[in-house]
C-alpha cells in the first residue's frame, strides 16, 4: 500500500497537508466545546450572570461552527485527493497492461486485469477517502483527549480503559477470523468477472445448443462462492455493532454511576464548600464523560480503517503485481536508417512458450524479398500462427534471430517496428466507433489515412458493402463489430491494415470468413495494388496460397518443404496429402 503512496503528485500532497490542518483544526475545536458547557455549568450553580452565560454559549457555537466547516473542507480534500489519486492509478495500471505482450496476458488473464483496473482501484480509493481524515484524525482525537482527562478521576479513568480494551479484543477477534476472507474476495471476484464475461460472449453459443442450464449452474457456482464469503465475512462484522452500543452506552452510566458516588461521599463542615465541590464533581463528571466518549470513538474509527485495510492491502499488492511487471518486450535503441525495405529473414529460429519445455518451432530459416508472397500453410498446430507472430514481437525468438530490413527486430523501438507492419490478426477484432474509425485506426509516423487512401484500402480488402451500410464510412460500428458478419470484419480488418500503406502485411489466416471468390478478388486486388509490399500469409486453403511467388510447409514446427506451389506438389509429400484433400487434381490445375 505505502509503495502506491508514490504515485500522489506534489499538488496531492500539498492537498494532504492542507487536508491535516483542517482536521486538526477540527478535533480541537471539537475538544474545547466541553470545556464551555463546564463553564456554564459553574456559572449557573454559582449564580453567574446571564451574559456570561452567553458570551460562553456563544464561544460553544463559534467552535462548533469551526469543527463543522473543517470538517466539510477536509472531507473533501481527501475525496478529492482519492479520486485524483484512483484516477492516476487506473491509467497507470491501464497503460502497463496496454504494453504486455501475450505472454504477460495469459500470465494474469483478461478477467483478472478488468477486476484490478476496476474494483482493485475503487478499494484502494475508498481507503484512501476515508483513511486520510480518520488516520489522522482518530490519533490526534485520542491523544488530545486523553490529554484532557489524564489528570483526573483514577475511577473515570480505568472505566475507559476497560471500554478501550474490551473493543480492542473484540475487533482483534473479528479481524483474526474474517482476515483470510479478505484475501480471497479478489480473487473469487475475478473467477465471477471471468464466468460473467465467458456467459455474456458465449450467449449465442449457449442458446444454440440449450446450455442455459449448464451456464446458470455455473455461474451459481462462482456466485455462491463469493456471496457465503462475503456473508461469513458480515457476520462476523455484525459481532461489532452490539459491542460498540454496550460500551458507547456503558462507559457514560460508569463514569455517572462513580460520579453519583463521589458526590454523595462529598462531606465538610462548610456546606458551602460542599456545594461547590460537588458541583466540581458534577462539571467534571459532564466533561470526563464528552472526552471518554471521544477517545471510545477515535479506537472505534481508527480500529474500522485497520479492518478495511487487509482487503485494500490484497488489492493494492495485485495492482503492485501489474505495476512491478517487467514486460518480456522491451524497446531496442532504436534504427533511423534500416539496410533494406520490405524484407524478412529468419535465421535458425527456434521458439517456446515462457514456461513451457518443449519447443513449438525448430530451426527455421527463410528469407522474404520485398514485394514477394510468402505463404505458410501445415496441419493444425504446426506452428504456423506462432512463426508468424515473430515478426511483430507478439512473442519474442526463443533462438536465432527474426531481421526486418536487415535489423534484428529486437533492435527497433516497438513503435518503429509497428510502423513497417500491417497486421491482421487470425480473430478480426473491430472496435466501437465507425467504419472510419477502425480503418484509420492508429497511426504511422505521427499521421492518420486521409480519405483517398481509406477509399483505397476498403476498395482492396473488397469492403464495397460499407456503401450499403447507413452513413457509409461513418457508419457506426458496435462493441467487438457486432453488427457485421464475420466476412465482414475480417475483410475491415484487412482494409485497416492496407490504410496504414506500410512495407509488410501479415494475414494471420485472414481469409477463412471469406467465400471462394471473395478470397480470389482479394488476393488479385492485393497483388495488382500492393506489387511492393511483402506480404506473409498464413492460410489453411491452398488455394489462397497456391499463387504465392514462396511457400513454406510447416510440420511440426519445422519446415518440411518450400518453393512454389508445382514444386511442393512434387518434391513435399505433406504439402501434396493437404493439397489433394482439398481439391482434386483437376481442380487444382484450374485453381
Amino acid at each position: 500500500m505505502l509503495k502506491q503512496l508514490k504515485y500522489l503528485s506534489v499538488k496531492d500532497w500539498l492537498l494532504v497537508l492542507v487536508s491535516c490542518v483542517f482536521i486538526v483544526s477540527n478535533v480541537y475545536c471539537e475538544l474545547e466545546i466541553p470545556e464551555y458547557m463546564s463553564k456554564i455549568i459553574t456559572i449557573i450553580k454559582s449564580n453567574g450572570t446571564i451574559n456570561d452565560i452567553l458570551l460562553n454559549g456563544v464561544y460553544m457555537l463559534s467552535f462548533a461552527v469551526v469543527s463543522v466547516f473543517s470538517v466539510i473542507i477536509a472531507k473533501f480534500l481527501a475525496a478529492r485527493i482519492a479520486v485524483g489519486f484512483s484516477k492516476n492509478l487506473r491509467s497507470r495500471v491501464y497503460n502497463k497492461v496496454i504494453s504486455f505482450s501475450q505472454a504477460e496476458i495469459k500470465h494474469f488473464s483478461t478477467p483478472s486485469l478488468i477486476t484490478r483496473t476496476t474494483n482493485d482501484v475503487v478499494q484502494v480509493q475508498m481507503f484512501v477517502a476515508m483513511g486520510l481524515t480518520a488516520l489522522v484524525k482518530a490519533p490526534v482525537m485520542a491523544v488530545m483527549a486523553i490529554v484532557k482527562i489524564v489528570n483526573t478521576n483514577i475511577s473515570w479513568t480505568l472505566a475507559t480503559i476497560c471500554a478501550v480494551g474490551i473493543i480492542a479484543i473484540t475487533i482483534t477477534l473479528i479481524v483474526f477470523i474474517a482476515l483470510p476472507r479478505f484475501k480471497r474476495i479478489q480473487t473469487l471476484t475475478d473467477n465471477l468477472n471471468k464466468v460473467s464475461r465467458e456467459g455474456l460472449t458465449g450467449a449465442r453459443v449457449v442458446r444454440a445448443f440449450n446450455a442455459e442450464e449448464y451456464q446458470e449452474q455455473k455461474f451459481e457456482k462462482a456466485n455462491k462462492e463469493i456471496t457465503d464469503n462475503h456473508l461469513f465475512i458480515s457476520k462476523t462484522m455484525s459481532l461489532m455493532d452490539p459491542t460498540m452500543t454496550i460500551v458507547m452506552s456503558g462507559l457514560p452510566l460508569a463514569i455517572y454511576i462513580i460520579g453519583a458516588i463521589l458526590i454523595f461521599n462529598v462531606s465538610g463542615t462548610n456546606p458551602i464548600m460542599a456545594e461547590f465541590e460537588k458541583l466540581t464533581i458534577f462539571a467534571n463528571m459532564s466533561v470526563f464523560s464528552s472526552y471518554a466518549i471521544q477517545v471510545i470513538m477515535s479506537f472505534i474509527v481508527l480500529i474500522s480503517i485497520f479492518i478495511m485495510l487487509p482487503r485494500a492491502q490484497v488489492s493494492a499488492r495485485r495492482i503492485n503485481e501489474i505495476l512491478e511487471t517487467e514486460n518480456s518486450i522491451q524497446d531496442g535503441k532504436g534504427e533511423e536508417k534500416p539496410i533494406k525495405v520490405g524484407e524478412v529473414q529468419f535465421v535458425n529460429v527456434g521458439f517456446k512458450y515462457p514456461e513451457a519445455e518443449e519447443y513449438v518451432l525448430h530451426d527455421i530459416s527463410f528469407k522474404a524479398e520485398k514485394g514477394q508472397v510468402v505463404a505458410f500453410i501445415g496441419s493444425t498446430g504446426s506452428g504456423k500462427s506462432t512463426l508468424i507472430n515473430l515478426v511483430p514481437r507478439i512473442y519474442d525468438a526463443t533462438e536465432g534471430q527474426v531481421i526486418v530490413d536487415g535489423v534484428n527486430v529486437k533492435d527497433y523501438t516497438i513503435e518503429q517496428l509497428n510502423d513497417k507492419i500491417g497486421y491482421v490478426a487470425q480473430k478480426a477484432i473491430l472496435f466501437s466507433g465507425t467504419v472510419k474509425s477502425n480503418v484509420t485506426l492508429g497511426e504511422k509516423g505521427g499521421l492518420k489515412p486521409n480519405a483517398e487512401e481509406i477509399d483505397e484500402a476498403l476498395d482492396i480488402s473488397q469492403s464495397a458493402f460499407v456503401q450499403n451500410l447507413d452513413g457509409g464510412v461513418d457508419a457506426t460500428i458496435h462493441q467487438g463489430g457486432k453488427n457485421v458478419s464475420g466476412g465482414q470484419k475480417q475483410r475491415l480488418s484487412i482494409a485497416r491494415a492496407l490504410a496504414r500503406k506500410p512495407e509488410i502485411l501479415i494475414f494471420d489466416d485472414s481469409f477463412s470468413a471469406l467465400d471462394y471468390k471473395t478470397d480470389k478478388n482479394l488476393r488479385a486486388a492485393l497483388r495488382e495494388k500492393t506489387a511492393d509490399t511483402t506480404c506473409l500469409i498464413v492460410a489453411q486453403r491452398i488455394g489462397t496460397i497456391k499463387n504465392a511467388d514462396k511457400i513454406i510447409v510447416l510440420d511440426k514446427g519445422h519446415i518440411v518443404g518450400e518453393g512454389t506451389h508445382d514444386e511442393l506438389m512434387q518434391s513435399c509429400k505433406v504439402y501434396k496429402e493437404i493439397a489433394l484433400s482439398q481439391l482434386s487434381k483437376e481442380e487444382l490445375k484450374n485453381a
